[in-house]
């Protein structure tokens, strides 16, 4: 039901504002995923007031119906409670998707939530513009170091992506070639990511079998052999990087490591990795 059609009063682009069932909304499918504790919580809130006062906003989906891309939680929590239908403002371009998604306050909070939330707008671009350069999307993507953990994280769920986070961030560059050549070099680079961390989680398994304890083991290990850690000027490339590290992973001296050497260690406690 149409409540009221208005031109938005800053850049006099169109807008709705409708009452729309419940079932016809449903997540943009490149967001994060739905948190039980969080909508129950919102749930709780709405019921209390007994009022529902933040509009989801909510673009056309190609296939009918509505997509939200920032009403997630807000929506499921309305259908919690049993609601037929819900307010929304209704933006029609759906470009809007990603522009929300870039610009939301309210982030995934981990580094696995986050980077799942990117490769999936990666790959709605890439089926609808596979053609354009994926710089033309730094904008949507947030950073490049995202798209690779991203797909890491779709390979390996339990992947210890922060502890190779900081050496991504000064590393990855978005790729000035068409998306579908470019997500082609992520793959690679992904691959090789994953391969290196396999060699780190064995150098991990063996400290903690010569009984060496310390919830940052891993970013130990990595830290060790990281060559980024002097440098500053001339940062080589990804591959570069990984490849080194990898090399250094493979030799390794295990038993040079003591437990005072931890004692320093800084980062992601592996029992908090995403």
């Amino acid at each position: 039901m149409l409540v009221a059609s208005y031109r938005d009063p800053l850049g006099g682009t169109p807008l709705a504002l409708a009452i729309l069932p419940t079932d016809r909304i449903e997540p943009t499918p490149f967001q994060r995923d739905l948190s039980e504790a969080h909508h129950k919580r919102l749930a709780d809130v709405i019921q209390r007031t007994g009022r529902f006062l933040d509009p989801v906003i909510v673009i056309p989906a190609p296939s009918g119906g509505f997509w939200t891309p920032n009403g997630r939680h807000r929506l499921a929590a309305m259908r919690r409670l049993g609601a037929k239908a819900i307010s929304a403002l209704v933006v029609p371009d759906a470009q809007v998707a990603w522009q929300i998604l870039a610009l939301n306050t309210e982030k995934a909070h981990n580094l696995r939530e986050r980077s799942l939330e990117v490769i999936r707008i990666y790959r709605d671009l890439l089926a609808h513009q596979p053609g354009r350069k994926e710089g033309e999307f730094a904008f949507y993507l947030e950073e490049p170091a995202l798209v690779t953990l991203g797909l890491c994280y779709e390979r390996a769920p339990t992947f210890a992506g922060g502890a190779y986070h900081p050496i991504l961030r000064r590393t990855d560059e978005f790729f000035e070639e068409p998306l579908r050549d470019a997500l082609r070099r992520r793959e690679r680079r992904a691959e090789a990511l994953l391969d290196l961390d396999h060699e780190v989680s064995r150098i991990v398994a063996k400290l903690k079998e010569r009984g060496l304890k310390s919830p940052y083991l891993r970013t130990f290990v990595v830290a060790r052999i990281n060559p980024l850690r002097w440098v500053r000027d001339r940062i080589p490339p990804s591959e570069q990087v990984l490849k080194t590290m990898r090399d250094r992973a493979a030799r390794f001296d295990i038993e040079t490591v003591r437990q005072e050497d931890l004692a320093g260690a800084v980062g992601p406690p592996e029992e908090q990795e995403e």
